[in-house]
């Protein structure tokens, strides 16, 4: 499959993808990952090593589309779950700097 990262064209296959990623041991991921065979992979570190270029060339979305393109799973940042707010209670609870009991 052709496509363009970084405003340059790559032939890709899924196959080409599995031997590239091959041996590469995943880093930790804070963001969106690709799942090539069981592991997952920072998708900027995907990039890289595809396209064997800096990360910063790159966007992650870029990567994304392709890898889907392909037929790896992808995942995205999880949507943030709204921060709980306290009650009353608490608030003032933590105003006066005493524990709040059940």
């Amino acid at each position: 499959m052709r496509c363009v990262i970084a405003r340059f064209p790559f032939e890709l296959t899924k196959n080409g993808v599995l031997e590239s990623m091959k041996g590469v041991k995943p880093e930790a991921s804070t963001g969106e990952t690709v799942i090539i065979g069981r592991r997952h992979y920072p998708v900027k570190q995907v990039g890289q090593v595809i396209t064997r270029q800096d990360r910063r060339d790159f966007s992650a979305a870029e990567v994304l589309r392709a890898m889907a393109r392909l037929g790896f799973t992808c995942r995205t940042l999880p949507a943030s779950a709204p921060a709980s707010l306290p009650s009353p209670l608490q608030q003032a609870s933590a105003m006066l700097g005493t524990p709040v009991t059940a």
